[in-house]
């Protein structure tokens, strides 16, 4: 038997347990191997948590920027470990290591257009992926996602991890349990002044085409490109995620539809005529991506769903979750709710604490009283339980509760919206990519005490 048919047969057999691995044996074949592709901050911050299993090793790295593969190589001796193996000759040289090296899994940090290209040589490599937001930018790509996933039996999953922050997980419990009746409409989205991310002071040069294959890249340099070339929601995962399983979405129920709209482009550039001055080169970069992005996607059992993308204006930052049923509603930017027949008062909004409290999902409850300390797991403790399902999806003894299928729902909007406004906010259908198993999946308890 090798070792990833040894490591997935005790764990099926074994008593899962993040705390008492069901493999727990001495030795490096008692542990997963995973390699990670990209190691800038989200890498980096991954590895953290990867390590701090004792059912993990990461025994290879690619990236092609030495000041983050040393950064990296820092965190394994500050932890006593071996420095993995390195892979960073070039762009391509991922495909080295997915191809050589004897791995369970890998984890894709890099910029957006590398996650398909990445995951499927993954798959096709025998490799477990699990890929960051958004997982692939047109529809061809998430249609290839979803052919090789189940063509070689590899996960393919999105590492979306605020589909595990604690308040949305609450009131998953809430919505599981009827309390809002029947769910009629949802809203997140992604609002968060990202100008400094764009353009750092405002005074850097605007690195158009820079991506991963270029030496001394910084996010600024690829995700500032993604602005000036399209006009879309860019980044819905962080809306969409957590609401599906709401919505029973992939499991009973599906998207049908999209609408979106944007409005005109102008916060990049006041930004930059602000930080730099008027005759600054950056200030006659012609910027497409509108500054509020609406989309608004009908469901095959009747609910509606907006998602709204706003990055490039000064504002709070605000995920936008509101989810409405016949009994009640919560809104979290007012950290508000009203249950009919629950709040004291008719028509009066009431303060969430207590519901957030009182319906704290099981899985919150178990490890918030461990040994972890969540609140330095990253995201307010979303990052431990990201990580945590894409390893116990792994090893296999459940299927996983985030598929390549919700990957590439939550994935798609990003193109499907910008062809909606590109065709004057035509609705565009949004293809079935279970290919009809949607109608006999069953409902997850979103994200449930196991993972």
């Amino acid at each position: 038997m090798n070792r990833r048919k040894f490591i997935k047969t005790t764990a099926v057999l074994g008593s899962a347990s993040l705390l008492k691995p069901s493999f727990a044996f001495s030795g490096s074949s008692s542990k997963l191997k995973i390699g990670v592709i990209g190691t800038g901050l989200r890498g980096q911050w991954m590895i953290n948590l990867f390590l701090n299993r004792p059912d993990v090793e990461i025994s290879a790295i690619c990236d092609i920027d030495d000041k983050m593969i040393e950064m990296t190589k820092e965190i394994f001796r500050r932890k006593g470990l071996p420095i993995p193996k390195i892979y960073n000759r070039d762009e391509n040289d991922y495909l080295n290591l997915l191809s050589n090296e004897d791995l369970d899994g890998v984890n894709i940090a890099t910029p957006w257009r590398w996650h398909h290209p990445m995951a499927i040589s993954a798959m096709k490599n025998n490799v477990h992926v699990g890929v960051e937001v958004p997982a692939a930018l047109s529809v061809s790509e998430c249609w290839d996602l979803v052919d090789t996933s189940e063509k070689t039996g590899k996960l393919c999953m999105i590492m979306e991890n605020v589909c595990y922050r604690r308040d949305i997980m609450a009131i998953l419990n809430m919505v599981r349990l009827g309390m809002f009746g029947e769910i009629i409409h949802c809203q997140g989205g992604y609002q968060h002044d990202l100008r400094h991310v764009k353009f750092n002071d405002g005074s850097q040069p605007y690195g158009g085409g820079v991506e991963f294959g270029e030496k001394g890249f910084s996010e600024a340099r690829w995700r500032t490109h993604h602005s000036v070339d399209k006009n879309a929601d860019l980044y819905p995962t962080h809306g969409l995620g957590p609401v599906s399983p709401m919505l029973d979405i992939n499991r009973g129920n599906r998207m049908l539809h999209v609408t979106s709209t944007a409005s005109q482009a102008r916060g990049l550039n006041k930004y930059i005529v602000e930080k730099g001055g008027s005759d600054h080169p950056n200030a006659q970069v012609n910027f497409k991506l509108g500054d509020v992005v609406t989309s608004v996607i009908k469901c095959a059992n009747g609910q509606t769903i907006v998602l709204s993308h706003d990055t490039n204006s000064p504002r709070p930052y605000s995920l936008n979750f509101r989810v409405q049923g016949t009994q009640g509603i919560w809104m979290k930017d007012n950290k508000s709710i009203y249950i009919e027949g629950l709040s004291p008062q008719n028509h009066r909004w009431e303060s969430e604490n207590k519901y957030l409290n009182e319906y704290d999902h099981p899985l919150w409850k178990r490890f918030s009283t461990s040994k972890d300390d969540l609140s330095q797991a990253g995201h307010g403790g979303m990052d431990f339980f990201i990580a945590r399902a894409f390893i116990e999806s792994i090893k296999g003894a459940k299927k996983p509760v985030i598929d390549v299928y919700d990957a590439v729902s939550m994935s798609v909007i990003v193109p499907l919206s910008e062809s909606s406004i590109k065709s004057g906010s035509r609705p565009i259908k949004i293809p079935d990519f279970t290919r009809g198993k949607w109608k006999k999946n069953k409902p997850i308890f979103g994200l449930d005490d196991n993972y």
